[in-house]
């Protein structure tokens, strides 16, 4: 049976969507091609109808992540007045929300690491998105040049990227909000909420 092409365009869409939420669950090496389409409810033999090889898969599937991201950037920067972006942004990204739901979160935190050991060609692709990501987040940062605002974007995502593995990695207790919340101080530059001042630490010093 032979499909339209306006058929094949929406099932390939649908692979890369699918496949991007399960590679953020699993990473890039925890699930192989034919669960990734089964997920999306076809048969393995139909994977190389679409992709060349499962490179070409990750690639598209990590690209299709990042790009959600930034465009939610941009709309929480079109619907936030200029003075509030970075602030909205920055408190999204840092939640217990975004934590605890990886699959349809940020692709970075979630995949850096193992992209990092993948071959030239899927690095050089996912560093060009990180580049979009960024180049996104300066345009939220107003009143400085270009300059300033791409290296404060740049550190801005480094420490959002790193705290999100951290507080993941911590769990969902006290201690995984205690990074986020530092995440976000560190960030904005200021406490992401008040401290108490009813009760002392019990932690005891190093």
């Amino acid at each position: 049976m032979r499909y339209s092409r306006e058929h094949k365009l929406e099932t390939h869409e649908r692979i890369v969507k699918r496949a991007s939420v399960r590679l953020r669950e699993k990473g890039a090496h925890g699930i192989g091609v034919a669960d990734l389409m089964k997920d999306a409810g076809l048969t393995h033999g139909g994977f190389y109808a679409h992709f060349d090889s499962r490179e070409a898969l990750v690639i598209e599937a990590f690209a299709h992540a990042m790009d959600r991201s930034t465009e939610r950037w941009r709309k929480l920067g079109e619907s936030t007045p200029p003075e509030q972006r970075l602030t909205t942004i920055v408190d999204s990204y840092l939640s217990p929300v975004h934590r605890d739901n990886p699959g349809q979160g940020c692709a970075v935190p979630t995949l850096g690491a193992e992209i990092a050991r993948e071959s030239p060609k899927t690095r050089r692709a996912f560093a060009a998105k990180l580049e979009q990501m960024i180049d996104v987040f300066a345009d939220q940062i107003p009143d400085v040049s270009r300059k300033a605002a791409r290296q404060q974007a740049t550190a801005a995502l480094a420490t959002m990227m790193g705290t999100m593995v951290m507080a993941r990695v911590a769990g969902t207790g006290e201690f995984s909000e205690e990074i986020l919340a530092a995440g976000r101080e560190a960030v904005l530059g200021r406490a992401a909420a008040p401290k108490p001042t009813a009760r002392k630490s019990a932690r005891k010093p190093n």
